[in-house]
Order: structure tokens, then C-alpha cells, then sequence
């Protein structure tokens, strides 16, 4: 798992920018290996719809692994015949590799991708990249378990996709509905960002690019498709299964040891009303409680556990010392990672040594207890020890919060001035440009009802082309577009990924 951090953090969200003449506003993405007979009726189904109904510039980019047979030749006379169609051939296969590398290249500001079976229904496609163009969402997915989902499959297909669903819900907590539907689109500005934390290369690309999503805070749109199963399907069902147990393990390791650089992303947008600073409201108080009463509950239980074993062999004050200060470290490291959201090792042993300090607060009121209970009695019952040190655990877990809040992991958010503040700046220092709302996008004339081969007039605005900070202006076929792999392995023969 690469523990790298991420190119940078992301733009505010907002309605993407209009785009010149030539550079598409959608890019679709068809992956392929050894697809000689369903390619051409699939891009030409897929170009006729674009045409009659998306009112956007557009490109279809087949993207070839390593195919075999003649899926090449056919990609290459689909580009000569359309004008819209790109095709791009990878030495080696996978469907997270050929997705990462054309992704990575394209200059469409929404890119998606679907099988080339067309198993799910296009209407669906619109509404699929319409949350993403006006930048309400940053990612949006195909669900065929949605309610109101219209799906044709067999049993054994429809028991394999509910049951690897459970899994991500039960183990890495992902609560989007569908990881696998091959109908998925994403923001430009936010792959750049996300697709250099993907590691997977095969079919669980989609998973792992969703799960980082989520666990980041980014917006994930889900659509209700009409999906019909593929019986000529070629995807080895157990070997995709056994690759994607592989991976929701290696993610869960990750995320459990707090590898991966996701804060980079956790608050990627300037207008995200849980950065605002009401008053009377303190920011993520109501989570953090709940945070902190599930780890408090869990690690009374663990000292009451310790409390129990150290008693057999040593005095109550030792027993109770030796058990606060172990379930103390576990507690200081639940709450940094679960409370109050802190990844990473960074600042780590300064937080458990500001720990240690709140564990010797706790320390002083259980031992005080406890003192005071051996002088009212000498030789109290053990259960009376007991109640006597959960009564002294809850009032020095009150203040264990308050110390944790306030001290040990305190909000920085008035350290650093928000996006509304830095803009506020601007609007009031002269001299200093201001960020303004950008136009719309393009509108073509409303498509007539016609035969595959018409041509439409199309008018578009001028305006340059801006997606992102580093965005290419040139349009795709007036010069050569690279496409570089995100890491070498991508193109090295010896990665047998």
C-alpha cells in the first residue's frame, strides 16, 4: 500500500468551467481485451446515443489490454470512421491500470467509464455525470441494488454481488450500495488527486478508488440503473473474487494503520458547512462524543479485564496502576485514530505523552479511591472495589474528554484562515483580484432525430478551457497527447500484476 502523500488537495467545488472548441466535456472510457466482436456495436451504440442526447462535447477512448486478437484493428477503424473515437492500446492487462493511465491523460474535465457489453441501460449515463458537471457531487457510480433498480441476472451473479457488498460494509464500513457495476464516473480535478492512491491494477480498482473516496469525504452520487446480465461474460468469477478478498484485506490493513495520507483530502472544499464557525456550535462535538463514550465503554471493559488478572498476583494499587496505564496507551490511540480523526504517525508519541499526563490525573482519582476505601474498611470485597473504581473511572473520564479536546488533539481550525476568510481578504485589499463565479458550459443545438451518420452545427463559447491549475488548452487531435503511466510498473514488462 503506498503511503505517499498525495499530489495536492483539491478545488472548491463548482460548476465546471465552460470549454473551448474541441475539448470535450465527457470522456468515456470503453477497456477491452479481446472484445473483436461486441467493440464496433458497442461504440457505435454508445457514439449514436451520445449525439441525440448529451449536450456536451464529447469522446469515446477505447482503451485496448493487451488484447490478442483483432480488437486493435477494430479500434483503429473506429477512429478513422468517427471523428469522437480515440483509441489507446496497453502492453500489459488490467482494467485499474488501462482506467489510471488514460484517466491520468485525458483533458475532459468528467471522465467515465462502462463495459463493453452495455449491460447497463444508457439512459442512465446523463444522469450519472450531470452531479458531476454542476459540482455537486465528485464521483458518481451505477447501483443495480438500488430500490428502484431494474436487473435481469441469474442467481448465482446476484448472490455473489450482495454477498461481496456485505463485505465491504462489514469490514471496511463503505456504504455505497454497488463497487462493482461497471458504470462509474469521476471529476478530472479529483482523479488527479485520488488515482495516485490507488494501487490495484485488475478489478478491484473500482473498490479500492471508492473506499479512499468515501473514507476521504468526498461526495459519492449514485444512480438506479436498468442493468441485464452478460451470459457470454469472460471475467473468471473465482479468481476475481479471490483478488478481491485479497484487497479489502490489504486496504483494511492500511486504513487501520493509518498509512495512507487521506487528511490530505478530508477537507478538500472551501465551502463545506462542517468548516464554519457558528457560534454556540463547537465543530464535531456530537461526533466526538459518541467517538469517545464507544472507546470509553470499550476500554473500561479492557481495565476491568487487566484489573482482574493483575489482582491475582499483586496489591490493588499496583493491579490498578498497571491496568490504568495499559488500557490509558490504548485509549490515548483509539481516540487519536477514531475520536478526533488523527492519521498518521506524525505527532504520535507527543499524543501518548500528553496521555500519560491525563493518565495520571485518572491515576490520582482511582488510587485516591481506592485509598479511601481501604480506610473506611480493611478489608473490603472485591466487588466493592470495583464499584468504588467505575464510579472514579466515570468522573475521570469527563475529564479525560475535556483534557483530550482541549489539549491533547484541540481543534486547529482557527489556526489557519478558511477559504472564506482568504477570500473575504481579497475582496477587501485593494488590488487583489477576487475569485469569480465561472460561466456555465456550452449548450449544442437541441440533436434532430436522424440516422447515425448526421452531423450536427455545432456552436461553442471561446472561453478558454480551464479544469484545473495544469489543464492542456490544445485540442486533442490538432497535437499528440502522451499518455504517461501514474507509477513505472504500469509499463514494465517485469510486473506481472
Amino acid at each position: 500500500m503506498r503511503t505517499d502523500s498525495s499530489p495536492g488537495t483539491l478545488p472548491a467545488r463548482e460548476h465546471l468551467p465552460a470549454a473551448g472548441a474541441g475539448t470535450p466535456v465527457l470522456d468515456v472510457v470503453i477497456p477491452v481485451y479481446n472484445e473483436e466482436k461486441d467493440l464496433q456495436p458497442c461504440v457505435l451504440r454508445l457514439h449514436e446515443h451520445l449525439k441525440r442526447t448529451f449536450p456536451y462535447a464529447f469522446r469515446i477512448t477505447i482503451a485496448d489490454n493487451a488484447s490478442t486478437d483483432t480488437t486493435p484493428q477494430v479500434a483503429a477503424r473506429l477512429e478513422e470512421r468517427i471523428p469522437e473515437v480515440r483509441s489507446f492500446r496497453l502492453e500489459q492487462k488490467g482494467r485499474g491500470r488501462a482506467l489510471r493511465t488514460v484517466w491520468s491523460a485525458s483533458d475532459a474535465p468528467v471522465l467515465a467509464y462502462m463495459d463493453v457489453d452495455l449491460s447497463t441501460d444508457l439512459n442512465a449515463l446523463l444522469p450519472l455525470v450531470a452531479p458531476l458537471i454542476s459540482g455537486h457531487s465528485d464521483l458518481a457510480i451505477g447501483s443495480r441494488l438500488a430500490r428502484s433498480s431494474r436487473v435481469v441476472r441469474g442467481p448465482k451473479r446476484e448472490f455473489i454481488s450482495r454477498a461481496y457488498n456485505l463485505i465491504l460494509r462489514g469490514s471496511l464500513q463503505a456504504r455505497f450500495s454497488d463497487a462493482q457495476c461497471g458504470f462509474k464516473a469521476i471529476r478530472r480535478d479529483v482523479a488527479q488527486v485520488l488515482l495516485p492512491l490507488v494501487e490495484d491494477t485488475g478489478w478491484f480498482f473500482d473498490t479500492e478508488m471508492l473506499v479512499l473516496a468515501e473514507r476521504a469525504g468526498l461526495r459519492i452520487h449514485e444512480v438506479p440503473v436498468d442493468w441485464v446480465d452478460d451470459p457470454n461474460s469472460t471475467v473468471n468469477i473465482v479468481k476475481t473474487a479471490t483478488d478481491d478478498l485479497k484487497g479489502v484485506w490489504r486496504i483494511g490493513k492500511a486504513l487501520a494503520g493509518g498509512s495512507l495520507p487521506l487528511d490530505r483530502l478530508a477537507r478538500p472544499f472551501g465551502d463545506d458547512p462542517r468548516d464554519r464557525d457558528l457560534r454556540g456550535v463547537p465543530g464535531g462535538l456530537a461526533r466526538q462524543l459518541v467517538g469517545f463514550c464507544v472507546v470509553g465503554g470499550l476500554s473500561t471493559l479492557f481495565y476491568l479485564l487487566l484489573y482482574s488478572v493483575f489482582r491475582q498476583f499483586s496489591g490493588s494499587q499496583i493491579a490498578n496502576a498497571l491496568a490504568l496505564l495499559v488500557s490509558a496507551i490504548a485509549n490515548t490511540a483509539a481516540n487519536r485514530r477514531l475520536t478526533f480523526g488523527v492519521r498518521g504517525r506524525g505527532g504520535a508519541v507527543r499524543h501518548q505523552a500528553q496521555g500519560l499526563v491525563v493518565f495520571g490525573i485518572g491515576l490520582a482519582l482511582t488510587s485516591g479511591s481506592l485509598a479511601a476505601l481501604n480506610a473506611a474498611t480493611s478489608n473490603p470485597a472485591h466487588s466493592t472495589e470495583l464499584a468504588v473504581l467505575i464510579a472514579a473511572n466515570l468522573a475521570a473520564t469527563v475529564l479525560r474528554f475535556l483534557l483530550f479536546r482541549a489539549w491533547v488533539f484541540p481543534d486547529r481550525r482557527d489556526d489557519t484562515p478558511t477559504p472564506q476568510a482568504e477570500v473575504h481578504h481579497r475582496r477587501h485589499t485593494p488590488g487583489t483580484p477576487v475569485y469569480q463565479p465561472l460561466p456555465p458550459l456550452p449548450r449544442r443545438h437541441p440533436a434532430p432525430q436522424s440516422s447515425y451518420d448526421t452531423e450536427y452545427d455545432t456552436e461553442y463559447d471561446t472561453t478558454p478551457f480551464r479544469a484545473g491549475a495544469d489543464a492542456d488548452r490544445t485540442p486533442w487531435r490538432d497535437a499528440t497527447v502522451p499518455l504517461q503511466p501514474v507509477r513505472p510498473q504500469d509499463t514494465d514488462p517485469r510486473d506481472l500484476r
